[in-house]
This record gives structure tokens, sequence and C-alpha cells, in this order.
């Protein structure tokens, strides 16, 4: 089984990772594709290329090296912007006057499921919020035929998904540079995210807000349709007003978590009809994507999309 799949279907090309694997390992089996691909004729060239699903960044230069000589221009499916339900690119590599670089080329191929899933996790500061957003991602990508989660970072405190990456290998680094970075909500920026919760086309879609009820996570949330609840030692009193801010948005909430930092093993009190219980010890830079609350959660997120 390959860590990355790719195939051609008309002028769009179809890609997504497979089993998990490191980065180098998965650019070579993309590579592999690639070149057996062109070897069989399978890829000729054309005048316009789509490229849709999830890519790395080192498998986006491959494919681009491999390919974009071959067609007048190459455009990326990109989830965040367009008509809701439908799936719109962007034009990021011409060779010809007849698409301009930052096109933008609305379709009219809808998505398959009936409801994109669009999942906030949230709760109050500190309570280990980005890295179960890391875990959790992880953990859906382990489940067979699961869709691809779409990670959202709404929240402008500099911590992307690079940071657990970092953390893993030098923690003052990863600290230095998200304190460089750590920016306030702005307006703008407030404006810009709900603009990506609201746009977001793909199943499966997880949104990281910042850790305080305020207008902008209002304005950023309301187009959110479930949400999970994180929250630690010093948070736990703010859950019942978190429920509260979830339930006037009219978004379901599907777990209630507790962040037991000093624990030694995951606690699963219920799964249905909501998920709660514990999850020990989220740290930076830790994979927690075996943790069995973790997995559990992961297995709620893709059965509400499988219903839908």
């Amino acid at each position: 089984m390959t860590s990355y799949h790719i195939s051609l279907d008309e002028d769009v090309l179809k890609v997504r990772f497979g089993k998990p694997a490191h980065g180098d390992q998965i650019v070579r089996d993309a590579g592999a594709r690639l070149d057996q691909m062109l070897a069989s004729g399978e890829i000729t060239g054309g005048k316009l290329l789509k490229i849709d699903g999830p890519a790395s960044v080192a498998v986006s230069y491959l494919i681009s090296h491999k390919i974009s000589q071959l067609y007048g221009a190459i455009a990326i499916f990109d989830p965040k912007i367009g008509k809701p339900g439908y799936k719109t690119y962007i034009v990021v590599a011409t060779h010809t006057p007849a698409y301009r670089l930052g096109e933008v080329i609305e379709t009219s191929e809808t998505h398959k499921s009936k409801q994109n899933l669009k999942v906030v996790l949230c709760g109050p500061p500190q309570s280990g919020k980005s890295c179960l957003r890391k875990g959790l991602k992880q953990a859906i990508g382990n489940i067979p035929g699961a869709p691809y989660p779409y990670v959202i970072t709404a929240c402008p405190d500099g911590e992307g998904a690079w940071f657990s990456d970092a953390a893993r290998r030098d923690i003052d680094l990863a600290r230095k540079l998200k304190q460089d970075y750590k920016a306030k909500f702005t307006p703008e920026f407030a404006i810009k995210a709900a603009g990506w919760v609201k746009s977001a086309n793909t199943p499966l879609n997880i949104i990281d807000v910042g850790g305080k009820i305020s207008p902008e996570n209002r304005l950023i949330m309301r187009e959110a349709t479930h949400a999970v609840i994180l929250a630690g030692d010093k948070g736990k009193e703010e859950v019942t007003v978190w429920e509260e801010f979830c339930r006037d948005l009219n978004i379901q909430i599907v777990a209630n978590l507790y962040s037991d930092y000093d624990g030694k093993e995951d606690k699963i009190i219920t799964k249905s009809p909501l998920l709660t219980g514990s999850i020990h010890h989220l740290e930076r830079g830790e994979d927690v994507s075996s943790r069995p609350m973790v997995q559990a959660l992961a297995q709620v997120l893709v059965g509400l999309c499988r219903r839908e």
C-alpha cells in the first residue's frame, strides 16, 4: 500500500495521502506514481490541469517539477473560496495568456457529501487544543476510507500545523518563533477567517479558534456545524459558558473533554450521545494520535461524515 495516491480523471489530477509515512517516503511514492503515469501515456499534457486533494509542500513542488511544463496552466483546488458546495480552483502556474496567475476558476462540480462538517475545537486557553488538533488529524488519517481532515487555523496566535513538528525537534526555537509571530485578533482577520469557514468545501473541516468567548469568535464560529470543547484545570469553570456559547450559535456539541495534563491515562466516560472523559498529558511536540480518547473522537467525527 502506497503512502500517496495519484489518479487522473479527465482534466483533474486527484491526489490524496495513503498509509502513514514520513515526508521523504511520501515524496518517493508520489514521484514513482507520476513517473509511471508519464511513461504509460496516462499524463500527456493539455491546456489546463486542475489538482484536487491534499498535498504536502514537498509533494506540491514535486508535482510542479514533473508535469507543469506539459500544461498551459495548472490550478489548485482551494476549499476556502468560492460558492459553498462547489469546487473552486486557483491558477498557480501558467504558460499561456489564456489563464492569469491567481485567476479563480469556479466549477459546477459539487461535493458528494450532503453536508460539509465544520467542527470547531474550542474552550479556554492553554488547554491543549492545538496539540489535540494535531493528534486528531493523524488519527483520522489512519482510519480506512476516512475523509481528509482539512484544518483551518482561525486564531492569530502563530501556532499552525508547523508548531508540533518544530517543538518535537527544538522546543525553545518553536516557542521563540511562535512569540515572534504571535498576533492579536483584528476585525480584518476575524472577517477573513469567518469567510474561510463559510466557504470550506471539504467533507470534514476542523476549525481551531482562540480561547476566549469574543465577538471575533462568534463571527468565525457561526458557520460551524459541530463543536468539541476542551478545558483544563484553569478553565473547568468556563465549560458551561462555552456550552451556552455553542448552543446560542446553534452548533451541536459532540464532545466535552477534560485536558488532564498530569494524568497517566485517558478516561472515556461516555461515547453517546456525547463523548465525555479526559485526555492525559497534552504536551506540545508529543504524538498523541494513539491516545484512546483521541482515537474515539476521530471515530465520532468520521462516523458523522458517513451518516450525512
